[in-house]
């Protein structure tokens, strides 16, 4: 059981100390003794070299250190040793203040306290025996050193304490700061992952379908129609440009090369038109209001909510025609996309979206407006087509994070 903190430079400095102030005090006694020739002379001596030996085997002793039981058993020889110094010189009595701090030290507080007290009676009782008279004074030294010893011993546990309350603290805010590091890393990489899942969506796996079913088209075209399906391995081949644009822009985390050197209007004008002349499908733009300037993140939202909407309604909907609606609306901007597809029952997606369904395109697409603070709705109904619509603040809200886009 171990009764000391764990020492310290101060508090071996310390120690070292205390043990050259008892060596010292028993070598002043013995010094004392041989030169003003007192009677007792060789027993003062003898006494003080065995207390001062004792007192030397202790630190040496590692079961003093570990055991309060061995301390105490320590002491008690040293205490009796002292006592025996005691009665033959009242120089012993100055011994007393460092035996108050090993007590203090080494014992429990109760039984330290115990001890200095007896320590004291004994030190001012014999002090009093040599003189051959008492008086308040004797005790005064005695007592005052001991109520030192007390205030400084306790008052260096107190502050102990307290360095290892911090210490302990500042480990626990150390591995919570850890653990919170390591959260958000975890929460950064999540929703990372998200956003790559949303962009790889809207942009990678829908060229690639659009490039299936053009070269699905095109070998449909085979071998009656040639120029047919020439026109649509073509229209396959531009798709995989564009595509394979998109895939260098999405690494390079650029801009989309769709609004590049346009406007957002521009770049939904280019996607109906390039949606129309590469599959069945009829779409048109419209475009209401005044046109004001947009965030960039606005503005990259409402492309891939176009891409993404178009196609679903190519892939899923089986549509002839599509109508797609900028409209400026004062202090917001939306984005409508309706269709006269086959339509669908939006309260009965899977909870876990199917990208195959068109779930994860919808949960991203939602996922987006969210981002910004705005808002997305669907109305679908099997056999009456659907209808998509996006409301944009022109102003992202202070407290939304815009996410990053590509």
């Amino acid at each position: 059981m171990n009764i000391a903190p764990a020492p310290t430079p101060t508090t071996r400095a310390l120690a070292w100390c205390l043990h050259l102030l008892v060596i010292g005090l028993l070598a002043l006694a013995a010094g004392r003794a041989v030169a003003d020739d007192r009677p007792h002379t060789g027993w003062i001596v003898t006494a003080s070299a065995a207390c001062g030996l004792v007192y030397a085997v202790g630190p040496a002793v590692p079961g003093v250190r570990r055991s309060r039981q061995a301390a105490a058993l320590w002491l008690a020889v040293v205490g009796a040793c002292w006592l025996v110094l005691l009665a033959f010189t009242p120089d012993a009595a100055w011994v007393a203040f460092p035996l108050y701090f090993l007590q203090l030290h080494l014992l429990r507080r109760r039984i330290g306290l115990a001890a200095v007290t007896a320590t004291a009676a004994a030190a001012i009782a014999g002090f009093a025996v040599h003189t051959g008279a008492f008086s308040p004074a004797m005790a005064i030294g005695p007592a005052l050193g001991a109520a030192v010893a007390v205030a400084v011993v306790w008052g260096y546990r107190a502050l102990y304490r307290e360095s290892e309350q911090r210490r302990q603290l500042i480990e626990e805010l150390t591995a919570t700061r850890a653990d919170l590091a390591q959260a958000q890393h975890t929460a950064g990489v999540l929703a990372e992952r998200e956003r790559l899942a949303r962009e790889i969506h809207d942009t990678l796996a829908q060229g690639l379908s659009s490039i299936q079913l053009l070269l699905r088209a095109a070998e449909r075209a085979l071998p009656g129609r040639p120029e047919t399906a020439a026109r649509h391995v073509d229209a396959a081949r531009q798709a995989a440009v564009d595509n394979l644009a998109e895939a260098r822009r999405f690494v390079a985390a650029l801009t989309p090369p769709t609004l590049e050197g346009t406007t957002l209007a521009g770049a939904l004008e280019r996607l109906c038109t390039t949606t129309s002349a590469r599959h069945l499908l009829t779409a048109r733009f419209h475009l209401t209001g005044v046109p004001a300037p947009l965030a960039t993140a606005h503005e990259v939202a409402l492309l891939r909510i176009a891409q993404s909407a178009l196609a679903n309604t190519v892939q899923h909907a089986h549509a002839t025609n599509a109508e797609v609606t900028l409209s400026y609306l004062g202090d917001r901007v939306a984005l409508d996309v309706v269709d006269d597809g086959h339509g669908f029952a939006p309260e009965r997606l899977p909870d876990v979206p199917d990208p195959e369904a068109g779930g994860f395109g919808l949960r991203a697409m939602r996922a987006r407006i969210n981002a910004l603070g705005g808002t997305l709705t669907i109305e679908s109904a099997p056999g009456h087509g659907t209808a998509l619509a996006a409301r944009l603040p022109l102003t992202p809200p202070a407290e939304t994070q815009p996410e990053a886009h590509p």
